[in-house]
Order: structure tokens, then C-alpha cells, then sequence
């Protein structure tokens, strides 16, 4: 895992300064701290900062070939490069390191473009051909390594591993982008789609771009996407075999590394597996970790404990406070865009506790998408099959008494139909977006000043989902709604926040759940294998009742709870008061709102603690970006 960042001029092939070059890249020394290097020739410069996992010695970066003609400058890793440098040496490729880098460089002289496919791994990577006079940027399937870009006034590109980067060239303006802050509202995080620097782009996962001088920049390609529009064919059995396998291979792929490696381990079902097979693969005793919460509704280290104990793991743990806000500065520094997602506050936490015994840790991430695990996903395909029984007087009907049933945050949840009566009425890309979002249309409405309602337009944060959902290659509403997640979510939230909670520690996180094979094995699936009987990732917990106990296998869904709700009404409550004395804030919203939103959750009328965090949060980017 790395930092990478350059410059390239598509035009006249301008002197590149290496000054500029290494203040790129010492944005980005967390990302590694085990070394750096800089290399510049006529209109291209490349910097990298490295941590070594695999080819300690040899795998120094930036790299070239013997001629001289390609050079690289890579994050990530490649699980399968013994496979795909064995195939190169077939073909008269001689190498000179053992390790991954390399890989890239002959398979891209072997086969371009065409080199993506082969590869398993993680990675965003640039490739400068003299030859073709070309530059070669590129991201894996997921978006798990993220990559910006920004073209600047003296006509260079110039890209980065993290924004930070990019912001240490003297030429990026830091001009904010209104639409971005509309987005981040209502998703919680700003989509790889937008970036709250007015001009930076960030590479779409699965998507490369070839930069070719004399030409202009280009659009990105898309070399990779899920097909939801299949289906398998085979008992329950026979999939559970197969999934199992998949796992499995997922698994030992991402356990080669030459430091120490462990994993993160919640007692949850996704990191318990991983758990599992990697003891299964593993000579020695997996090293985990946990994190546990004072309160014991959001405490899992009693489950985090038996799954240890059931593979005589070297766990470690640690109890986290639940006012643990005071990380907010540190976290705001590591996005730099605002990312409202409070649970990043205990990733990091968690990070930082494997990160004093590994440099490698595997996480769970990745297979509630994959396999329908969110509660979001039952709900969404129980409305979706409602719609499909309800004429559309009905459905208007059912909007009607919607709109008048009270908002009741604290029953129930069978009683809090309000949401489900509105959804019902709306086409299902529609409600589904509204579902995955923080803070809805109506109430962003409320908050902006007529300057900000002016400037947005027709822009809309859920826009994004509707199209994408619209266009999906699937069957149904359940497939549509969890390519959506592939799309938007999953990089933007829940890869953004593992990757940079871990590298602002230094550790290199590994999603094995997210083997490209798995997840196009588990788009097959009919949805009777995701969602079965209240259950979601139905089929891989019939696949893991050899390795887990059933009171880890269905328990109830808890992950990492972070309280802002309470915090707003207790420790934060006076910086809820200040938010609506934020002048930056008054730059796009209404103070008055500000403070009857603060002044509702104060007195329990209302809860509004994730809204009130997304406002802190943002206050908080804002001003570090922006000053």
C-alpha cells in the first residue's frame, strides 16, 4: 500500500520541477512511511511513497524497465502477479524483483489496456509508455485504491492518491463546488462522481484513463462492471459449495504479504468468516483485534471473544469511549473531503490497535453488498414486490396518509410506518435513494438560503441513484438497488472510509470479500439465495454453519454504533448551538434553521444527531480546505 502522485503534459512536454513532484508526495508520507522516490523526464514526472509489504528490497518505486520506456508508479497489490508474471516470463519477459510492481510494467508492453483484466488485486496505478508518448492511469474493479486528477492552467495533468496531494501543487485552486455539498448532504459522503474541489475528478472503480500527448484529455473507459441480469442454476447446496469456495480463495489470496499480517475481528458474521479460513490456511495463530464500547447494546466483544477462543486467535482488544469525538479534527485531515459516516470514528480506533502488531490486516467489508446483508435490502425488496401488487390509486392513496402519519423516531419500528407509506407511493429508484441517504430533499430544502436553492438548480444528491438504478443490468429491484451500491456506496462510503482510516495509521487493509470472482459468483444469485426468511446474506450463512456457531450466524446486525444522537443532546450540545452561528455555514444555509434543527433534537421533539453531524463535519472540512 502507497502514495502516488504526477504530472503529465498531454501538450508541449514542459520541464517538470521535482520540488513539485516530492511536495505532492509528502501530502501523502502516512500512506508510506518506509520510503520514497522521484523520477522526471520531459513532460512527465512520478512520485511514490511506499509501505512495504511484499519484495522488501526490490520493490522500490518509481520503477522502469531496462530501456527506459515504461515507467510506474503504483498502489495496492496484486494478489494473482505470480500467476500473471509466470504467463510473461512464457512469453520472453524477464524480470529482475519478486514482487508485483514489475508485473504491470511488462503486462502492459505484452498486452496494454488489455492488461487489466488479468489481474486480481487492488491498485491505482500510472504508467508513463515514451513510446506511445502516453500516460495511463488506472482503477481496480471496486474503487478499493482511490486516484485524482485535475487538469491544470499550464496544461499539465496531475493526479494523487489522496486530494491532499493534488492541494500541494501551487496551481490547483481551491475553489469549492456548491454541488458537492448538496451531495454530501444528502449521501453522507461527496460520490466519486464529485469532489467538493471545483475541477478535481476522481477515476471511476473499474475505469481507466489513457492520456495520449497532442491530444486532449479523454473521458474515462470503463474496462470492468457487475452483472446483476443472470441467474445460476443449482441446489442450495451445490451455491453454498460454490460461494464457500469463493470465500475461501478470496481468503488465501490476501494473505501473501512478507510483514505481519492479522485482520480486524468484530464477532460479526463477515469478519468472523474471514477468521475462519484464514486459520484454516494459516500455520501459526491469526492475529486479531476489536474495539468494544462502553455501552453494551453497541458492545460485540463477548462474540469478538468466542470466535477467538474457536481458533486460539492472538487477539487483542480495547474499550472505546463513547465520547470519542474528540478524533473528529484528526478524521476531517485524513478524508479531506466531509465524510459523515461516525462509524469511521471507530475504524479508525481499531486501525490504530492493529496497526501495533500488523502492517497487514484483512477485513469483512464488502459482503452485505455482495450478498444483500443490509436491512435496507429486505425492506427495499418487500416494497418492491408491494408496488407490484398495489394499483396506482392505491400507491397514491397509500402517499396520502404518509404525508399526515406522525414521524415517530422513538417507537417501534413496527410502528413507524410514516417512511414506508411515503416509499410506497414513489417509483422504487426513488424511494431506495431517499433510504440510503442521511439528510432527505424536504429537510435539505429547509436548511439552504435562497442563494444556495439558486445555485443548486435541478441538482439533486439522488439523482445519481435513480439513473443508475434505471440503467442497471439486472432483473429486479433488489439487483438494481444493490448495483446502485457498487456504484455510489460502496466506494464513497464504506472503501473510502477503511482506506483512509487505514493509511492515516500506516496499515494496509485487504477486503478479500471482495474477490472480483465472489462478487460476479454472487450477482447470480436468485434473490431467494440473498434474502430468505428475515434473512439477509442468507446463502453465505448456510455456507459458514460448518466454521461459526448459529448465535454468530443470526444474531442481529450490529456493526460499529457510534452515538451522535445522544452526543447532541449531551457533550456536543453546545457545538449544535454554534453551528448556527457558523459563518461559513451561513454561506449556504439559514442560521435560523440551523438553530430550530439543534433546538428540535436538544428537546427530543426530533432526532436529528446524524443531520447535526453531517453540519459539523462539514464546518470542519470547509475550514481546513478552505480556511
Amino acid at each position: 500500500m502507497c502514495g502516488i502522485a504526477g504530472l503529465f503534459y498531454p501538450g508541449t512536454p514542459k520541464p517538470v520541477e521535482p520540488g513539485r513532484i516530492a511536495a505532492m508526495c509528502d501530502a501523502l508520507a502516512h500512506r508510506g512511511p518506509d520510503g520514497s522516490g522521484i523520477w522526471t523526464a520531459p513532460g512527465v514526472g512520478f512520485g511514490h511513497r511506499r509501505l512495504s509489504i511484499i519484495d522488501l528490497a526490490g520493490g522500490r518505486q518509481p520503477m522502469a524497465t531496462d530501456d527506459g520506456e515504461l515507467t510506474v508508479t503504483y498502489n495496492g497489490e496484486i494478489y494473482n502477479f505470480a500467476e500473471v508474471r509466470a504467463e510473461l516470463e512464457a512469453k520472453g519477459a524477464r524480470f529482475r524483483t519478486a514482487g508485483d510492481t514489475e508485473v504491470l510494467l511488462h503486462g502492459w508492453r505484452a498486452w496494454g489496456p488489455e492488461l487489466l483484466p488479468r489481474l486480481n488485486g487492488m491498485f491505482a496505478f500510472a504508467i508513463h509508455d515514451a513510446a506511445r508518448q502516453s500516460l495511463f492511469l488506472a482503477r481496480d474493479r471496486m474503487g478499493v485504491k482511490p486516484l485524482h486528477y485535475i487538469e491544470l492552467a499550464d496544461g499539465a495533468l496531475a493526479f494523487a492518491s489522496e486530494l491532499k496531494g493534488l492541494l500541494a501543487h501551487p496551481l490547483v485552486r481551491r475553489e469549492l463546488d456548491p454541488a458537492a455539498i448538496e451531495d454530501f448532504m444528502g449521501l453522507g459522503y461527496v460520490p466519486d462522481d464529485a469532489c467538493i474541489v471545483a475541477g478535481v475528478r476522481k477515476l471511476p472503480a473499474g475505469h481507466f484513463l489513457l492520456v495520449e500527448r497532442g491530444k486532449p484529455v479523454p473521458q474515462p473507459r470503463q474496462w470492468w462492471d457487475v452483472d446483476f441480469s443472470r441467474r445460476a442454476k443449482g441446489s442450495a447446496a451445490d451455491l453454498a459449495a460454490e460461494l464457500t469456495e469463493h470465500l475461501r480463495a478470496g481468503v488465501r489470496s490476501r494473505m501473501v504479504a512478507d510483514v505481519p499480517l492479522g485482520a480486524f475481528l468484530s464477532g460479526g458474521v463477515d469478519s468472523s468468516a474471514v477468521v475462519a479460513l484464514m486459520a484454516e490456511t494459516s500455520k501459526h495463530a491469526v492475529k486479531t483485534c476489536t474495539i468494544g464500547f462502553e455501552e453494551a447494546g453497541h458492545d460485540e466483544r463477548a462474540y469478538a471473544g468466542e470466535i477467538a477462543r474457536r481458533f486460539a486467535t492472538d487477539h487483542r482488544e480495547r474499550v472505546v469511549a463513547a465520547d470519542d469525538f474528540a478524533l473528529i479534527d484528526t478524521l476531517v485531515g485524513a478524508f479531506d473531503e466531509p465524510f459523515a459516516d461516525a462509524s469511521a470514528l471507530a475504524t479508525y480506533r481499531v486501525c490504530e490497535l492493529a496497526r501495533a502488531e500488523v502492517t497487514v490486516a484483512l477485513s469483512g467489508d464488502g459482503a452485505d453488498e455482495a450478498l444483500a446483508g443490509y436491512r435496507r435490502y429486505r425492506f427495499h425488496a418487500a416494497e418492491e414486490r408491494a408496488r407490484g401488487l398495489m394499483p396506482a390509486p392505491l400507491r397514491r392513496a397509500a402517499g396520502a396518509l404518509g404525508a399526515i402519519y406522525p414521524k415517530a423516531d422513538w417507537a417501534p419500528r413496527v410502528l413507524r410506518a410514516k417512511t414506508t407509506l411515503l416509499g410506497l407511493a414513489e417509483e422504487g429508484a426513488a424511494a431506495y435513494a431517499k433510504g440510503v441517504g442521511v439528510t432527505g430533499p424536504a429537510l435539505r430544502a429547509r436548511l439552504y438560503n435562497p442563494a444556495m436553492t439558486r445555485t443548486l438548480g435541478d441538482h439533486v444528491a439522488e439523482a445519481r441513484y435513480w439513473r443508475t438504478m434505471r440503467a442497471a443490468p439486472a432483473r429486479d429491484g433488489l439487483d438494481a438497488a444493490q448495483y446502485a451500491d457498487f456504484k455510489h456506496w460502496l466506494p464513497g462510503d464504506i472503501l473510502n472510509k477503511i482506506d483512509r482510516t487505514s493509511m492515516a495509521v500506516s496499515l494496509e487493509a485487504r477486503e478479500p470479500l471482495l474477490d472480483h470472482r465472489l462478487i460476479e459468483f454472487a450477482a447470480t444469485l436468485p434473490p431467494a439465495m440473498r434474502i430468505r426468511a428475515g434473512q439477509g446474506k442468507w446463502l453465505m450463512k448456510k455456507a459458514m454453519e460448518p466454521y461459526l456457531p448459529r448465535d454468530i450466524l443470526y444474531r442481529p446486525k450490529m456493526g460499529f454504533v457510534t452515538p451522535v444522537t445522544a452526543w447532541f443532546r449531551g457533550s456536543l450540545v453546545d457545538e449544535a448551538t454554534g453551528l448556527a452561528r457558523s459563518t461559513r455555514l451561513a454561506t449556504w444555509f439559514e442560521p435560523k434553521a440551523i438553530e430550530a434543527l439543534a433546538a428540535d433534537h436538544r428537546a427530543g421533539r426530533a432526532d436529528h444527531g446524524r443531520t447535526l453531524w453531517q453540519l459539523l463535519v462539514l464546518d470542519r472540512s470547509v475550514a481546513r480546505l478552505f480556511g
